[in-house]
């Protein structure tokens, strides 16, 4: 399907919301913004009001193009060496530790202070065309009348990886607010095709329409959440709320194949995307063929030295010096890419090898007819289990990703933001703008995007075709592959010495969403089949 205006997110009501603003004559950041209330409401793990994210917006008539990132804040009180003495393991992807009763992970003392309300009023109200109240109405509605339970959502809830987390059945009972509104009357989870009823979300929801942003940090649901948060032990305190801002900037720039790559700062991700195309450029990757065991070893490979960096120096830009200029530089991408020829084998480095994070998270990709785009992904990092009674909505975990151990690029301080792998990007040809994408999925966002990347603007495929594609990662010394990446693939990477896990499940790594634009410019647009959502045009 073609159309000017397009529109790609993970569930089926945030699609139909994002056309229906476009249809009243909102554009792209209206569209983008009542999108993410209704995910908020429809996916209430995968992201929500007291969530962080990554915004990329783009709008050439007015001449404006930039970031709001919204990235979770540590709170005043913690402190490096809290957790120190707690530390059981690290993700085997490197994106979280394991502590000592999941204090962390799950309950009060996870929670980072939410950015995800304030993003969306600044970036509606500044760029936005419509009335606030009217973009939040929809998402009103559907927390008025109740939420259907989809598929992927009884998956996340359900699925247990065996990697050391707390379930996220377990999260949902956290809270006397969650087990009303998850379970029913006799313990039991609520399955797919049964309606969660959440009339204190609803209300929370009618007070913001009502009020904007600033009831949520100053007024009166800043003074529950704080009550709330003091009388259980968290670390999230009215003046955290009060003090916490977004941070606008410019995009980061990289290079790949003539197009000109813009994603986002740090602590986002767009710095490992960004790399891992400058190293991969350096390589005929038509001439490998794709998905074949040299495709898979080299692009692998670029993967874990992208991660290495990462793990090494990427944190807060306030609080740790991130060498951005040399990660991006196509010199060091050339030297990275002169090993890899050479045959070398990166490890990666693990305080241990036993657990993996989870993948929740939303996208959405929008563009309009007028020329702007939108690219935003938000998110709970691990929901944290905790909704205040009367509010609803449930607050993201994000202090699971911080390193307990001080002296780190990721470790704990004050009002620091925790690194990212979210990467909502824009690709441009000559300035015009060809791709929009971005996707949910933890540490393997930045894989997911890129590997779609590489479809769309290396092998010309058409958008559905890049996000359907198999995928593999390398966020650890080992190869993780989807189960439909051949096994003579496998096989033939093995006998180079590669450890290679597969998979169990067909789409996997990362959920990519995207907008690819048409020769005649209009745009196409393709839901990752890994999840419930769909793309729609108009």
């Amino acid at each position: 399907m073609k159309a000017n205006s397009f529109i790609s997110t993970p569930q089926p009501e945030a699609t139909e919301t994002g056309i229906e603003i476009l249809r009243q004559g909102g554009n792209a950041v209206d569209a983008a913004i009542a999108t993410a209330l209704v995910q908020g409401v429809v996916d209430p793990q995968m992201c929500g009001i007291a969530g962080f994210g990554s915004m990329q917006i783009y709008m050439p008539k007015k001449g404006y193009h930039g970031f709001i990132d919204f990235h979770g804040k540590t709170p005043a009180a913690a402190r490096p060496d809290m957790w120190q003495h707690l530390i059981e393991g690290e993700a085997r992807d490197g994106f979280g530790f394991i502590l000592k009763g999941h204090v962390n992970d799950a309950g009060y003392q996870s929670i980072t202070v939410p950015g995800s309300l304030k993003a969306y009023y600044e970036a509606q109200t500044t760029h936005g065309v419509m009335d606030w109240s009217d973009i939040v109405a929809p998402a009103i509605e559907h927390a008025e009348r109740g939420v259907v339970i989809r598929p992927h959502m009884y998956f996340f809830w359900t699925v247990n990886d065996g990697m050391g987390r707390v379930l996220t059945t377990d999260r949902l009972a956290l809270t006397p607010s969650g087990r009303r509104i998850y379970f029913h009357a006799d313990g039991t989870l609520k399955r797919p095709g049964e309606r969660l009823e959440n009339t204190d979300l609803a209300q929370t929801l009618r007070k913001i329409a009502k009020e904007g942003a600033d009831v949520f940090y100053t007024g009166e649901i800043a003074d529950t959440i704080a009550a709330d948060m003091q009388a259980n032990g968290g670390l999230l305190s009215a003046d955290d709320l009060k003090n916490y801002q977004t941070t606008k900037c410019e995009p980061l720039w990289g290079r790949f194949r003539g197009y000109d790559i813009a994603s986002n700062q740090p602590p986002g991700g767009g710095v490992m995307l960004i790399e891992m195309l400058q190293i991969l450029e350096n390589f005929d990757l038509k001439a490998l063929g794709h998905n074949s065991a040299d495709y898979v070893r080299i692009v692998s490979e670029a993967m874990k030295r992208a991660t290495i960096d990462k793990d090494t120096s990427v944190g807060d830009p306030d609080f740790f010096d991130v060498p951005i200029e040399r990660l991006t530089d196509t010199a060091y991408a050339m030297a990275q890419a002169e090993k890899i020829k050479a045959g070398e084998i990166a490890t990666v480095e693990r305080l241990t090898d036993s657990f993996q994070e989870s993948k929740d998270t939303t996208h959405i990709s929008v563009a309009d007819a007028a020329g702007n785009l939108v690219s935003m992904t938000h998110s709970l990092g691990m929901p944290s289990g905790i909704i205040t009674e009367g509010l609803g909505f449930m607050y993201n975990g994000c202090m699971a990703v911080f390193d307990p151990r001080p002296g780190r690029a990721g470790s704990i301080a004050p009002g620091k933001a925790r690194f990212s792998s979210v990467c909502p990007t824009i690709a441009f040809k000559d300035k015009d703008p060809q791709l929009v994408i971005g996707a949910p999925g933890g540490t393997q966002i930045a894989m997911g995007v890129l590997q779609a990347t590489l479809n769309v603007l290396e092998f010309d495929m058409p958008i559905l075709d890049a996000i359907v594609a198999p995928r593999f990662s390398a966020t650890s010394s080992a190869i993780d592959v989807s189960n439909r990446i051949p096994r003579f693939v496998t096989r033939d990477l093995e006998k180079r010495g590669y450890d290679v896990i597969r998979n169990p499940l067909s789409y996997g790594f990362a959920a990519v969403h995207g907008l690819k634009r048409n020769p005649d410019k209009t745009w196409s647009g393709a839901a990752d089949p890994g999840h419930d959502g769909m793309a729609l045009g108009l």
